[in-house]
Order: structure tokens, then sequence, then C-alpha cells
């Protein structure tokens, strides 16, 4: 299946198994996303792979900042219609408190499109939106 291709099916169906085995980084994390509307939640699951302290134990924080990124890249490939990865530009983290080796859920908000840049700001919580662990602000460059 073309890239063309997965990202119509994945408009289409709202299956983003297909998208994400095909983003090596998203597959080595487990990276999962369901559709709500027009909303995109990603999940990432518990996995012992992704823990950076096994006392606590607590995921790697490499680990939150790379499935916070690659939501946003994920999220801003499917506002823009097309299946090329967007080059980031920057990507500012901000850790709230520890990411516990539980399911970890990001939501993505486009804050600014412009004709070269986009700005996406990304949330990350466990058990309540309410208290996250992480939001990320996101830049990227898009291409023609």
């Amino acid at each position: 299946m073309t890239s063309p291709d997965i990202l119509r099916h994945t408009q289409e169906t709202g299956d983003f198994s297909r998208m994400l085995e095909s983003i090596p980084y998203a597959r080595y994390l487990g990276l999962h996303c369901d559709r709500f509307g027009d909303d995109l939640i990603f999940r990432l699951p518990p996995k012992p792979e992704n823990l950076g302290n096994p006392i606590l134990p607590a995921i790697h924080g490499g680990v939150i900042g790379g499935f916070m990124e690659v939501s946003a890249a994920i999220y801003l490939m499917m506002s823009q219609d097309t299946f090329r990865m967007p080059k980031i530009v920057d990507f500012s983290l901000d850790y709230l408190r520890a990411g516990l080796d539980r399911e970890t859920f990001a939501e993505c908000h486009l804050t600014r499109q412009g004709n070269r840049v986009a700005n996406v700001m990304v949330t990350a919580w466990q058990k309540s939106r309410r208290q996250p662990i992480a939001t990320a602000r996101a830049h990227f460059l898009l291409e023609d």
C-alpha cells in the first residue's frame, strides 16, 4: 500500500494502525490513535522498554517527549492531508509531574498555521486531563 493510500484509508476509516505501522518510531513506542469526531487522542501503552526509572516505575522523559513530538507530527499530517512527515523546527517541552508506568494520552491543537510554518500545542496526561504530566509546543516547517 502506498503512502497516499495509507493516508486515504486512515481518513476514510479512522483506523490508524496502517499509518502507525509505517512510522518506525511510532511502531517502536507502541503508539495508538483514536478518533472522536474531529478530535484525535494518542495513546502510549505501558511498556517495560519505555521505562527510565524502574524503581518508581516511571516512563523515560525522552519517551514522553518522543511520544508527544510524533503525536504532533501525525496530527499535523492529518490536518494537512499529506502523508509527508513534517519537519520539526523547534520543540519545547515542560515536564509537570512523573509519568508513571501506565497508559498515557496526548491531545494536540493547531494553534497557528501559516504558509510555511505550523505551531501545535500538545498536552499529555495519564489519569486526568486536569493533571497533565507534560505540555509541549512544536513548530513545524510545511513543505510545498
